[in-house]
């Protein structure tokens, strides 16, 4: 395997992690977690969502987060925005940096936002193009890129598509995410091959889910295809509803644990990385979700 001499880690934690936990963590935990990962050497802590507090509850305290924790210089903190009200509300916040989210199946697209790809498309332009305008950096993310839950195969066409609209939205960056965790490495191997004509690979990311335990292997795949950039959740925190029994994103430091022995630079303190999931774990009053968290801390607590 073939590994690029320096990657990007986009931690979602905050974000994507706390929004599918089953209850509400308390702001100032919220805050603490931020703070913490900031110090890591992380150079992307994706902080929040803008999504509306009925569909999302746990997130509800967005403008509060972002209002109370201590922002790291040469750190970058998106925010995740479903529309035009949402981007209204992170400027309010200060946002520098927001987040959009499209789907590459047709059917998740439609239940999951209540609209067609191309209507959600639609949906985007207005906020992409708003956001450029007040000199914000825009994110895309593509779900479902190796599988959906009701319509089964996603055909790479689609994936492609609606990767190549986002860019020509106005898009910095698109994330590739395999949603339900399906993905193996051949076909993310493939799936990269495929786009790599048709966009910029240093503008693409990947972000995997572990539900069969293939988030690692999946992302190395990604990365030796030409991706620079992945996302990652600490612990290994959350998961997706619509796959029942997901284990959540690939955990930071197990990521961070095969890179650095890889000789891969990614600027994290691997070992601060580990204090902070613990210290989240003990918030949410259960073991990280991490492979080499769990080794590590049994490890320190043997001696």
């Amino acid at each position: 395997m073939t590994l690029p001499e320096r990657v990007t880690i986009v931690e979602v934690g905050p974000r994507d992690g706390l929004q599918n936990e089953p209850g509400t963590v308390a702001t100032d935990v919220k805050i603490g977690f931020v703070d913490r990962l900031s110090r890591v050497g992380l150079p992307v802590v994706e902080v929040t969502s803008f999504v509306h507090p009925d569909w999302v509850p746990q997130l509800a305290d967005g403008a509060e987060v972002l209002a109370g924790m201590s922002p790291v210089e040469g750190v970058r903190y998106p925010v995740l925005v479903p529309n035009e009200r949402g981007l209204d509300r992170a400027l309010e916040a200060g946002v520098r940096e927001i987040a959009v989210f499209a789907a590459a199946s047709e059917e998740f697209s439609r239940r999951n936002l209540n609209r067609s790809i191309d209507e959600s498309l639609e949906m985007f332009a207005p906020v992409v193009r708003r956001a450029g305008a007040a000199g914000l950096r825009v994110r895309g993310y593509v779900s479902m890129v190796c599988g959906c839950p009701f319509q089964g195969e996603v055909p790479i066409e689609d994936v492609a598509r609606v990767t190549v609209s986002l860019f020509e939205l106005g898009c910095d960056e698109v994330s590739l995410g395999d949603t339900i965790g399906v993905g193996t490495v051949g076909q993310v191997h493939h799936l990269v091959d495929e786009l790599a004509p048709q966009v910029l690979l240093d503008r693409l990311a990947v972000h995997m889910h572990d539900t069969y335990g293939q988030g690692l292997a999946n992302t190395l795949a990604a990365f030796e295809a030409g991706v620079r950039i992945a996302d990652t959740s600490a612990g290994g925190l959350g998961g997706c509803p619509y796959a029942p029994g997901a284990k959540g994103n690939l955990a930071t430091e197990d990521l961070v644990y095969a890179l650095d022995g890889s000789g891969v630079v990614t600027g994290v303190d691997l070992e601060e990385l580990i204090g902070v999931t613990a210290w989240m774990a003990e918030q949410l009053d259960r073991p990280p979700a991490s492979r080499v968290a769990e080794a590590v801390l049994a490890r320190q607590r043997a001696t």
